[in-house]
């Protein structure tokens, strides 16, 4: 017996391995995402955000945010003890966990694309893995409040997605639209550069995913893996066809962008009820899903005046929200529609309320703070100019294509280099 118990400890320790390098390598799709979601004089800064992000994270959730998180509890609000991992063994939980961290934060970084300096991205993203998602996770994963109500996210559509989408909304709000995305009661269209680039994202976050939610089993259970990846397929795949169906018939034809998009947020969407929901509720969470995000992403735009450039708001918090609630709805033990009432419901609604209230005060008073030391925001040289250039001096693509569209003239931009040149030479 203690021979098959070992053998069974390894084999569930190589699948949640297996699911941690699945999600690190989701960081490749959100960068390739927002990289093709954005305009490509801003490349280098975008792919520099996540790579620092990721980094920078990890150190942070080792150092505090795994204690915060999943240390004892003081009060049901936060973890105590395990900081650096001190009297801890389990350091391959921890590593799976700080995969999801770094995810958390890098939400955030497509919400404020093109316009938010780079030193106040990563301040924001220390308090993120550091403090502010490991508390909510604590309340969720941790033992904490809201685990004791009955809250259930199996995967993070709250904890990891509604945290970092609620984030990303009062950074954009508070650092403000582009430069020529409204001008009076017009709203402007700010094209990416790469659909190619955003679509390889979004396959490598879908196939991401499958650990993403897969290996939150923590075990390699024979019965429940295979479930939870089915839900995840089906729901994704029905949000992709929601949306290509709801902007055809909307707008006349099949929207690229969004249909991309579409496929996050069923994947979002069925992140917290993978394990509990059938697969006919897996596609039905997937259709609405796609649905609301469009609608969503509409709103924002046109009506809020919120300048998202990836979607991260409706796709992370809109479709968190209401995969979180579809628990409630869906769940085949306890959900509404399979007899339970209005209980889970109750509880999945004043979870996410409360992950709301906590994240945008503390986002806020965050970079309020930040605000007192360093701009947020870039200039608006730079901003016209790329933040390639002004932020890391460099550009992603050649001379040729960092000058077309909205970028400098050519003569501006040989300037520009040619001043940094100087600055560089020995004295």
């Amino acid at each position: 017996m203690e021979g098959i118990e070992a053998v069974q400890g390894s084999v569930d320790m190589l699948w949640m391995m297996i699911g941690a390098i699945l999600v690190f390598f989701m960081h490749a799709g959100f960068a390739m995402v927002e990289t093709g979601f954005t305009r490509s004089k801003n490349t280098v800064n975008i792919l520099m955000k996540n790579l620092l992000t990721v980094s920078l994270g990890s150190i942070l959730y080792f150092i505090v945010g795994f204690a915060i998180m999943f240390g004892p509890s003081a009060f049901g609000i936060i973890g105590t003890e395990g900081f650096a991992l001190f009297g801890r063994e389990d350091i391959g939980f921890f590593v799976f966990q700080a995969v999801f961290a770094a995810t958390c934060a890098t939400i955030i970084s497509g919400a404020v694309a093109e316009r938010m300096t780079l030193t106040s991205y990563l301040l924001l993203t220390v308090a993120m893995t550091g403090v502010i998602y490991p508390i909510v996770g604590h309340w969720v994963w941790g033992g904490g409040w809201l685990s004791e109500l009955g809250f259930i996210d199996f995967a993070g559509s709250s904890v990891v997605h509604l945290t970092g989408a609620v984030g990303a909304l009062v950074a954009a709000w508070l650092i403000g639209p582009r430069i020529g995305k409204y001008t009076g009661k017009t709203v402007n269209v700010i094209a990416g550069h790469s659909i190619p680039l955003g679509a390889l994202g979004v396959f490598i976050l879908w196939l991401g995913w499958f650990g993403f939610n897969g290996a939150s089993t923590l075990a390699a259970d024979t019965t429940l893996v295979p479930t939870v990846i089915a839900n995840t397929l089906l729901a994704a795949s029905a949000a992709v066809l929601a949306t290509a169906l709801h902007t055809r018939l909307r707008y006349k034809r099949i929207d690229a962008s969004l249909s991309l998009n579409g496929a996050l947020s069923g994947l979002v969407g069925i992140t917290a009820g993978c394990a509990n929901v059938s697969l006919i509720g897996a596609i039905a969470i997937g259709l609405i899903a796609g649905v609301i995000m469009t609608e969503s992403i509409r709103f924002f735009d046109l009506k809020a005046k919120i300048d998202d450039p990836v979607g991260a708001i409706s796709v992370h918090g809109i479709g968190g929200i209401w995969g979180t609630l579809a628990v409630g709805l869906f769940d085949t033990t306890n959900g509404t529609f399979y007899g339970g009432g209005v209980g889970i419901l109750g509880v999945q609604i004043a979870g996410v309320a409360a992950i709301i209230l906590w994240t945008s005060l503390a986002v806020g008073g965050t970079l309020l703070v930040v605000r007192l030391f360093t701009p947020l925001r870039v200039t608006k040289e730079d901003e016209i100019a790329g933040l390639d250039f002004s932020e890391h001096g460099t550009q992603a693509y050649e001379f040729k294509d960092a000058i077309r569209g909205s970028s400098p003239r050519p003569e501006d931009f040989a300037q520009r280099l040619t001043q940094l040149g100087k600055s560089l030479q020995p004295r």
